[in-house]
């Protein structure tokens, strides 16, 4: 427990440029203090000793602004930045190095049961308002941008941008994404259906038109 404390100071001081010394990340940093609530209250989990696990989760959501259900699992040296709105699911697996911002959702779509949030590798990156939801995998290394939505598995390394996500770089490299679906720009199915129905009109008025003067020729 202590090699994982001293893990979890370590992970700020690297990642979080504001970080000023280990005393100021110890008392004020908010995201540290969530895991380390976590810690205790997933041992209790584990122990089937549900209500005081999920008491000391919602005591450190009410002191944090962090949510962690007690039964997710995790990793060492994970860095919570900022961490107001952050939510992770009873099922979601957290790798050790990860990086979560503010805003981050490990969610659910509630079709699933058993396994029902995603499982994040390690040394994975979270962009503030992203939202992964779904019991798949996130790979070692991936990148997922603020406000991105993901709802199927990433490999390692990918970087995934936009709503639903698509992934646009593997391992730095830049994928051709011409090939995936457009979620931007759909055809507008109304827009469609009325430039049918001017086709028809004018089609039908050309053939009343030829009928009318085939009366008069008569």
């Amino acid at each position: 427990m202590f090699n994982g404390i001293i893990q979890d100071i370590k992970a700020i001081k690297e990642r979080d440029p504001a970080a000023r010394n280990t005393f100021e990340i110890v008392l004020l940093y908010s995201g540290l203090h969530a895991i380390w609530l976590h810690r205790p209250a997933h041992w209790l989990y584990k122990k089937k000793l549900f209500f005081p696990a999920r008491f000391i989760s919602q005591l450190s959501r009410f002191f944090t602004g962090i949510e962690i259900h007690p039964g997710a699992k995790i990793g060492k040296g994970v860095l919570i930045d900022h961490g107001a709105g952050v939510v992770i699911g009873e099922t979601a697996v957290v790798g050790d190095n990860c990086t979560l911002y503010q805003g981050v959702t490990l969610g659910g779509t509630g079709k699933d049961t058993g396994k029902r949030h995603p499982t994040l590798g390690n040394n994975v990156l979270v962009g503030s308002g992203a939202k992964i939801l779904g019991p798949f995998t996130i790979g070692d290394g991936a990148k997922i941008a603020s406000n991105a939505v993901v709802l199927q598995s990433l490999p390692p390394g990918a970087t995934a941008v936009g709503v639903p996500a698509r992934i646009v770089r593997v391992n730095g490299k830049k994928i051709d994404v011409g090939s995936q679906l457009d979620h931007v720009h759909i055809p507008d199915p109304i827009s469609q259906e009325l430039s049918r129905l001017s086709k028809e009109i004018a089609l039908l008025k050309k053939q009343l038109e030829e009928i009318k003067t085939n009366k008069n020729l008569s």
